[in-house]
């Protein structure tokens, strides 16, 4: 169809949720809201058919967002530069949680400069150490902090706070 599988995920609850990630194979295109319905539609008239998933679920149909996950060795070498969060299966160094500037993929290990908490060089990461990775935002980019326990006293006062 012209799409790269990106991710697959299932998640559970009281009502499951069939989660796929995908993008254009065309790396210079992005994902359209069309795309997601048509790849939606075709994968629905499969699983009908088929029947693999027992019960009813929802069926979710993205792109991987600008946080996309980092699954194959090619998404490390590809996103080569662009910060990242990585988290480990077993902990490195007392840790277990990293973000930094990914050095690309080499030998199978992933390489990143952590921001923090590292002597300057990359970390050598076992990709099938990787519990989960993906791309991290500037800071700028994420959501504005949550209001502090202070800032909603003064809020439920009346107070606008100027």
């Amino acid at each position: 169809m012209g799409f790269e599988l990106v991710l697959v995920r299932m998640h559970g609850g009281s009502r499951p949720r069939l989660q796929i990630m995908a993008e254009p194979v065309e790396a210079a295109r992005g994902m359209t809201v069309d795309d997601c319905a048509e790849i939606s539609h075709a994968v629905s008239a499969i699983l009908d058919v088929n029947d693999p998933i027992s019960g009813a679920y929802v069926l979710e149909v993205s792109s991987p967002g600008m946080d996309r996950p980092l699954v194959r060795p090619e998404h490390f070498a590809r996103f080569k530069g662009e910060r990242a969060k990585l988290e480990t299966e077993l902990p490195i160094g007392g840790r277990r949680r990293f973000v930094g500037r990914l050095d690309g993929i080499v030998d199978g290990d992933v390489l990143l400069t952590p921001e923090e908490g590292g002597d300057g060089g990359s970390l050598r990461v076992p990709l099938a150490g990787l519990r989960k990775a993906r791309l991290a935002p500037p800071e700028i980019m994420q959501a504005a902090p949550k209001p502090s326990a202070q800032d909603k006293k003064r809020k439920g006062k009346g107070n606008d706070g100027a």
